[in-house]
């Protein structure tokens, strides 16, 4: 009977209330077409003399570097722009990646006494590698209304955090098992839930600084232990309680992004009652709200007409 396997960024595999994966850009696939255009630089290099051997397949070797590093900068930017609040890249990919490539397309054309046209090639390459694939994210996006401070506390805890996924994801890959790893990576999708909600409210950091921690902690150390122990002995007892506790592990997740969120529709409920008793001080409590949509613009004739009528009173009123 075949089985079917789903992982982290299958359509079906996203737990109850996670977001779904990060959405791809839709330039990710130019890369790897301009590297293919590019290839005719090693089938040539073949029939030269040394140096421009040399000169060829290094050329090649930048343009293909920086079209892998642009794609690297456009996935980092596919995230970057689907999250609310994120953090621009440390490192601009892009930027490199196009200065890579504009030096592979100059070094190909470089000959004694053509210095100059190689510099403008490599100079064209890098304005084309801007146009086509833009500027890297270059400014924080940060929540309004939270303190700076907040956020990159919270983002150093979510780092940290993922350094804990990462090794408990390497543990389970060591046994080869796409099930299991596909399972693990559904895990990771309740773990990146709570990692968004954080970003987005890093106020909650201290109620879920055990889970970023301690929790995330022990479920790498027990992942390690059971990948460890199955390397050497499959025990299908033991494997299944490991999937008991990753779904337990998992609903806890998901439970404290939940109340996180509803922290956050606790806190507009606070901000809408004290506008309402404001409101209710000032004695402009539903009385425009109250109105239809019909009768609006009646309301609005008479505001006007009073507004005449005061300018007409203040204008024949003398002068002192």
């Amino acid at each position: 009977m075949t089985q079917r396997f789903s992982g982290r960024f299958s359509p079906a595999s996203t737990p109850p209330g996670a977001l779904p994966p990060t959405p791809r850009h839709p330039h990710e696939g130019r890369p790897k077409w301009v590297t293919i255009a590019a290839f005719p630089m090693v089938l040539g290099a073949f029939f030269q003399n040394a140096t421009g051997m040399v000169t060829d397949l290094a050329a090649f070797g930048l343009v293909a570097t920086g079209m892998w590093m642009t794609r690297e900068g456009l996935v980092a930017q596919a995230a970057f722009e689907a999250r609310r609040v994120a953090r621009a890249p440390a490192l601009p990919r892009k930027m490199i990646g196009g200065l890579m490539a504009g030096s592979g397309l100059g070094l190909a054309v470089l000959a004694p006494g053509l210095t100059a046209d190689a510099a403008l090639v490599g100079v064209a390459g890098v304005a084309v590698h801007l146009l086509a694939f833009g500027a890297d994210p270059m400014r924080d996006k940060r929540a309004e209304g939270v303190d700076s401070f907040q956020q990159d506390r919270a983002a150093r805890m979510i780092a940290e955090a993922e350094g804990h996924l990462s090794e408990m994801r390497a543990a389970i890959e060591r046994l080869g098992d796409r099930r299991l790893t596909a399972r693990v990576g559904m895990f990771e999708a309740a773990v990146h839930h709570l990692f968004d909600r954080l970003r987005e409210n890093p106020g909650g950091l201290s109620s879920a600084r055990r889970y970023l921690g301690v929790y995330l902690m022990g479920a790498r150390d027990a992942s390690v232990r059971f990948a460890d122990l199955q390397s050497v002995r499959q025990d299908p007892a033991v494997r299944a309680s490991y999937e008991a506790f990753l779904d337990e592990l998992q609903r806890d997740f998901l439970a404290r992004a939940d109340k996180l969120m509803d922290g956050d529709r606790e806190a507009l409920d606070i901000e809408m009652s004290v506008l309402r008793e404001r409101l209710a001080r000032e004695g402009l409590t539903g009385a425009a709200t109250a109105l239809a949509p019909e009768d609006r613009p009646a309301l609005q004739s008479h505001e006007a007409q009073t507004l005449d009528q005061l300018l007409s009173r203040r204008e024949r009123t003398p002068r002192a």
